[in-house]
């Protein structure tokens, strides 16, 4: 849903006058660090409010708004240093008066990310679908849509801001319902100095994760031209429906590791991440293959000048699928050994960021053009994240006493039949073609392979209705 909202906000900002690559470019450097300081600010409520609500007996509301005042005052601090200070938004140079104002979505950010997951904690997914996957998307296209018409200049800084409140309020009111006012709540500078000093472990993680999907476009834009950034930026989008995959487990998986932490049931812990993982795998390689064999098309779509990222699209899809490991054994980590899943993703980012130089310059030194040079950045996060997952799932796994690799050979029974299908498609059939029919077909086979071949017993129990009986049982 989120990435059939997010097409038109990326046909609109490709195709129409006064935008295309440059614009895309400059709004993406600025993005950057807006998201990445957001996510800091959150101080790590993202996954650390599920355990803090777990062992605590304070009234739940009142947790929330210490972490959200914290939050607050943080990314207001940010946003105003941002503000008097917008170079690093911009390493162009190239910035409007009203660009500078995307600094005002740092603090909505950052709460809009503790409600949805304070609402999660209570089993609301649908809360975090509404925000950011129907609110979020189709107000930012929407609104570039008009701004294209009036002034283009600065629509997409305009149609972002409009698109971060709206998702704020989206998530606000169902939180609002969902815990109501805090009680007899009174600020105290001694607990939320405790609860920062206690999350910064979390939020560092947190912002280390998100980062590794940002820096590429940070050191890219360094090197490269605005218009290579902004097909780059392009193909991260259309490459970060899979990621969605796994973000949309996280709401229910931290509090069933919690609970399970409780308990010490670490053999529970263990089948939930191998099954989780397993899950978001399959499904990333399905998207994968069928956005990744027509990808010139997919990325045509957008505009003529951005088929020439196809290759960064490629290597960006193969880097989601090799961080599932990663991302489902980060989810205990952060729980059971901070300390060490921050050394290991603290060393990802620098592993990541050498990568992202090297490939660059060796590119520039072959005499390859920037489009060359994002698919050498796209594929340095695919070697640093599979460098986290064999690390981070060898360290959960020691800590559990149970194997924690999520990978089952019965996976070569969907691809490589869908595989198959995709050359044919891309061999036989027009481009329009292989985008109306052809990604229908690709993942029609595969995961109807996928069902007979790779779902055993229990993953087929997701997908049936239960009884109510069976339900109580």
């Amino acid at each position: 849903m989120r990435l059939a909202a997010r097409i038109p906000f990326l046909f609109i900002a490709g195709r129409a006058p006064g935008y295309g690559a440059a614009a895309l470019g400059v709004f993406a450097s600025a993005l950057v660090l807006i998201e990445l300081t957001a996510m800091l600010c959150t101080l790590g409520e993202k996954r650390g409010l599920a355990q803090r609500l777990s062992e605590s007996d304070e009234h739940p509301a009142n947790l929330i708004a210490d972490g959200s005042l914290v939050a607050l005052l943080a990314s207001s601090a940010v946003a105003l240093g941002f503000w008097l200070f917008p170079a690093p938004l911009f390493p162009g140079g190239e910035f409007t008066w009203i660009d500078r104002l995307m600094v005002l979505a740092i603090p909505p950010l950052a709460l809009t990310e503790i409600w949805l997951a304070a609402l999660a904690y209570r089993f609301d997914v649908a809360a975090t679908v509404r925000a950011r996957a129907v609110v979020e998307p189709w107000t930012i296209s929407i609104v570039a849509g008009v701004m294209a018409l009036v002034a283009p200049r600065s629509g997409l800084a305009v149609a972002y801001l409009a698109s971060v409140y709206a998702a704020a309020v989206a998530a606000f009111v169902p939180f609002l319902k969902a815990y109501g006012w805090p009680r007899d709540w009174r600020p105290s500078l001694s607990n939320m100095g405790k609860l920062t000093w206690r999350s910064l472990p979390i939020a560092t993680a947190d912002a280390i994760e998100w980062g590794t999907r940002r820096l590429d476009i940070f050191i890219l834009g360094l090197f490269a031209a605005p218009s290579a950034v902004g097909v780059y930026y392009v193909a991260q989008q259309i490459a970060s429906l899979p990621q969605k995959l796994k973000t949309s487990f996280e709401p229910i998986l931290g509090p069933v590791i919690t609970r399970n932490l409780k308990l010490r049931d670490y053999a529970a812990i263990g089948r939930q991440v191998r099954q989780v993982g397993f899950w978001i795998l399959a499904a990333q390689l399905g998207i994968a293959l069928a956005l990744g064999i027509p990808g010139e098309g997919v990325m045509g779509l957008i505009g003529p000048q951005f088929v020439g990222g196809t290759g960064a699209l490629a290597f960006l899809l193969a880097a989601e699928a090799v961080a599932a490991t990663a991302v489902v054994s980060e989810a205990a980590l952060i729980y059971m050994a901070r300390k060490r899943n921050l050394i290991v993703s603290v060393l990802t980012v620098v592993l990541q960021g050498l990568l992202t130089v090297a490939g660059i310059k060796l590119t520039q030194a072959a005499g390859y053009n920037e489009l060359f040079q994002a698919a050498a950045a796209a594929l340095g996060l695919a070697l640093a994240l599979g460098f986290a997952s064999i690390v981070k799932s060898h360290i959960l796994g020691r800590i559990l006493e149970t194997p924690t690799n999520n990978w089952r050979w019965a996976l070569v029974w969907a691809v490589a039949p869908t595989v198959l299908v995709g050359w044919a498609v891309t061999w036989f059939l027009p481009e329009w073609a292989e985008l109306a029919f052809g990604i229908p077909a690709m993942l029609a086979v595969y995961f109807g392979m996928l069902w007979k071949r790779a779902f055993a017993a229990e993953d087929r129990l997701l997908f049936r209705k239960a009884s109510p009986e069976a339900a109580v049982a």
